[in-house]
């Protein structure tokens, strides 16, 4: 399925998907809270990503996420279970507090 029918299929709005790219971007967020928020798949996922990001930075995102055990649940450690780090701000306006 291609980026376009993803949005299409999902009804995804701007701030959505800028959300879902937020997500995808924070390395305690698993991919089953992107799923269960707004349905998507990793794969599907990865695809709107690689579709709204410039190429460069899309190899850094599949990088980082490649293999790391935080954003896959059944991967994850059983004391992790919360999606964000208890130091992170809250969102505000899509756009997250400075330190």
């Amino acid at each position: 399925m291609k980026a376009k029918k993803i949005i299409l299929t999902y009804e995804l709005t701007e701030r959505d998907i800028d959300r879902i790219i937020q997500m995808a971007w924070e390395d305690r967020t698993p991919f089953d809270a992107i799923t269960a928020q707004f349905g998507l798949k990793e794969a599907e996922v990865i695809k709107l990503m690689k579709f709204q990001m410039k190429l460069n930075n899309w190899k850094k995102w599949r990088a980082r996420v490649q293999g790391r055990k935080t954003k896959h649940v059944q991967a994850r450690e059983t004391e992790i279970s919360r999606f964000r780090c208890s130091r992170q701000r809250s969102i505000s306006g899509n756009r997250i507090s400075k330190r």
